[in-house]
């Protein structure tokens, strides 16, 4: 009896010392020392952050992932879930912690007849909107607007600088976009700019590619988009703000977001640029950097990593 004793004595001594070296040991162990300028993992909570199926909101999450779990946040990221359709109702129910949204496609999603145009006004609306389960935190500057966008020849042969313009020869041309770009946007382009179009066609990513081949005439191009420049392509002007404010802006789980998790990414909101959006999106899809990378390098920048 008492060999066995004096045996588990020694045993948790050398557990205690393993414990207090500095990190190395049982990673279970609360009092493992955490990252420098970091809560533990503990203290620092839980996220799962989830992202629509295109790069830039496979960047954004990375971003926040990487932010977060420097912070002591125990991170999980469900990269490329889908539409909003379906990443929505993921984090309404709190299988998502946070999702990088748009606020303007947000709103317009909730709530399709909502008219707010700029930022402080579709904030706002998503204020009221939104079910009591989920919340907007600060938006960034960074905003990656929808366009119609053509090609620099058929705008020149057009005339095209606007969509109204576009009216008068959307009836010959086929539209492409992601695929729930019809259901979300055919009715109000009739209303709002007269539009309707010989075909809508479904080109997702390739919507760019797709216009400077002359698959499609028109389509749905986001304007940090670096295949604008690249495809010498013309985004047309809104004029009647059909497409809202699109600031980047996190939708969290509103439980599951704790103080740490709401300050981190608000740090992050303050320094997003739309400028360091296009930045960033060009080494993702000119220079095919990873998207995990490119969210390192700016955190790292930004004084955030």
């Amino acid at each position: 009896m008492f060999g066995t004793a004096a045996v588990l004595l020694t045993t948790a001594l050398a557990l205690t010392a393993c414990g207090s070296s500095g990190g190395s040991g049982n990673p279970l162990d609360s009092t493992s020392a955490a990252p420098s300028g970091s809560a533990s993992s503990a203290g620092g909570g839980k996220a799962v952050i989830g992202s629509f199926d295109f790069d830039e909101s496979v960047l954004l999450g990375s971003i926040y992932a990487q932010a977060l779990e420097a912070k002591g946040v125990q991170v999980e990221e469900k990269q490329r879930i889908g539409s909003r359709e379906v990443v929505y109702d993921q984090v309404k129910s709190g299988g998502l912690t946070i999702v990088p949204e748009y606020n303007g496609n947000l709103l317009a999603f909730i709530d399709p007849e909502n008219k707010a145009a700029t930022t402080d006004e579709v904030n706002a609306a998503l204020k009221e909107k939104l079910p009591d389960t989920l919340e907007t935190l600060t938006s960034a500057a960074a905003e990656d607007k929808d366009s119609l966008s053509v090609t620099k020849d058929t705008a020149t042969k057009n005339s095209l600088t606007t969509m109204e313009d576009l009216a008068k020869v959307s009836k010959t041309m086929i539209v492409g976009g992601p695929p729930e770009f019809k259901k979300r946007w055919e009715a109000s382009f009739k209303e709002v700019y007269g539009l309707e179009f010989k075909q809508w066609k479904p080109t997702g990513p390739t919507t760019a590619d797709a216009i400077k081949d002359n698959t499609i005439q028109v389509g749905n191009v986001f304007t940090t988009d670096p295949k604008i420049t690249a495809n010498n392509l013309v985004p047309l002007q809104d004029p009647k703000n059909i497409f809202p404010a699109q600031n980047v802006t996190p939708l969290v789980y509103k439980s599951g977001a704790n103080d740490t998790i709401r300050t981190t990414l608000d740090a992050i909101s303050a320094k997003l640029t739309t400028q360091s959006l296009i930045e960033m999106m060009t080494k993702i899809s000119v220079n095919k950097d990873e998207p995990a990378t490119v969210a390192k390098e700016w955190l790292t920048t930004n004084g955030l990593g």
